[in-house]
């Protein structure tokens, strides 16, 4: 029987820890104050993130956080979406996925909504 790989959701800018397993930035745009040398991510999946339109108008306002899921999903369903997502499924089907995020709210991020998508689907 195979293991079951996890999928976590952390901060950039938090400290990574010894067995993340392969971390995967999650965000459009690259995160202030983080140089790419030093970013500790093994993959910057820009293509599964919110569309710019979709950030903009949710902007981390909890009270949206239900239809911005919804919204974000049907993003994910579209083509480019499934795309993006199978590459996500692919490397957390070798080993623990972190998606990184440099949203201060972690639990109503796009990096939430993603890991209840990939952990749905195994």
């Amino acid at each position: 029987m195979t293991r079951r790989h996890d999928v976590h959701v952390r901060r950039i800018y938090d400290r990574p820890a010894a067995g993340d397993g392969i971390r995967v930035l999650v965000d459009r745009v690259w995160p202030r104050g983080i140089r790419k040398e030093a970013a500790a991510i093994d993959l910057w999946a820009k293509d599964v993130a919110p569309s710019t339109e979709l950030r903009k108008w949710y902007g981390h306002v909890p009270e949206k956080f239900a239809q911005f899921e919804k919204r974000y999903r049907d993003e994910l369903a579209t083509q480019a979406g499934r795309t993006a997502l199978e590459q996500l499924r692919t490397l957390a089907a070798r080993d623990d996925l972190v998606l990184v995020t440099a949203t201060r709210d972690v639990d109503h991020s796009q990096a939430t909504v993603l890991a209840r998508v990939l952990n749905e689907a195994r």
